[in-house]
């Protein structure tokens, strides 16, 4: 009787996961298969349902593949993207550095200060930013967006450098200053290394920030300035197109190989330590 009960409870156990999990992914999953409409409709046809050949159809990536906008946007995504995660990761892996150590005062003020714009509702962030940025005649440029998405990659850089961090032997650092290193060369020879999965990690989670960001690009970016998320905005307000249903489907993609990659890069740091 007792060796039935851990085998009941890990039964309802898995099926209360397998639950959760349709519940969170079958809204997501279901683009998957709508992106492959012969028809433009968002919805499953007769045909579809049937498994009919004919209903099912590379119309859509074929369209976003050969339009100019969608292009432009990709490109534009790209850019901001990689521009803003580079500083991002700079400027949140010095932030980090710092308050590693304990003789920075007010460390834990600094950190809510810093990691502020992850808890603020981005719609106030954006709002503040274009302000900001208009006043300085930044308003509608790349410059303007590339800043204000640093902004917000920045908090996703420190907090996992600082977790990276707290793991880190300090024993390494005094080493390599007892056999007459400097402290840059402690830092680029010793430290750095050990702290690159986390690093890593923040640069790809504030990348994705930065790709995935919607309100900044509403607020402050022109058409010029379309990235592959306003581009999608602008197809559902302004012309209903199931081409969206093709690039959430890449990007469904992008963000499953993101978390495999951030997955490989934790356990690659656990390793090390």
């Amino acid at each position: 009787m007792r060796s039935k009960r851990p085998r009941v409870g890990r039964i309802v156990y898995l099926v209360i996961c397998a639950s959760i999990f349709i519940f969170l992914m079958a809204p997501i999953i279901v683009i998957v298969p709508l992106s492959f409409n012969a028809e433009p409709y968002f919805t499953f046809t007769e045909g579809m349902l049937r498994l009919d050949p004919e209903a099912w159809s590379l119309r859509w990536y074929r369209e976003i593949i050969t339009s100019e906008a969608w292009i432009k946007s990709l490109i534009n995504s790209l850019v901001i993207g990689i521009s803003a995660t580079i500083l991002a990761t700079i400027l949140g892996t010095l932030a980090a550095l710092g308050l590693a150590s304990s003789a920075i005062p007010g460390r834990r003020a600094i950190m809510g200060i810093i990691i502020s714009p992850m808890i603020t509702p981005v719609i106030i962030a954006a709002a503040g930013m274009f302000f900001f940025y208009s006043g300085l005649g930044l308003g509608q440029t790349h410059l303007s967006i590339i800043l204000a998405h640093t902004v917000l990659g920045v908090p996703f850089v420190v907090v996992t450098v600082t977790a990276t961090l707290a793991s880190y032997d300090t024993t390494f650092n005094n080493a390599a200053a007892s056999l007459g290193a400097g402290p840059w060369t402690i830092f680029r020879r010793v430290q750095f290394p050990l702290i690159a999965p986390g690093v890593l990690s923040g640069s790809l989670f504030a990348f994705a920030t930065s790709f995935d960001e919607v309100v900044v690009i509403l607020f402050m970016g022109g058409i010029d300035q379309r990235t592959i998320p306003r581009q999608m905005w602008a197809g559902i307000r302004e012309q209903i197109s199931p081409a969206i249903l093709a690039v959430a489907t890449f990007l469904i993609v992008f963000a499953m190989l993101l978390l495999l990659t951030v997955g490989w890069l934790q356990r690659r740091g656990e390793a090390r330590n």
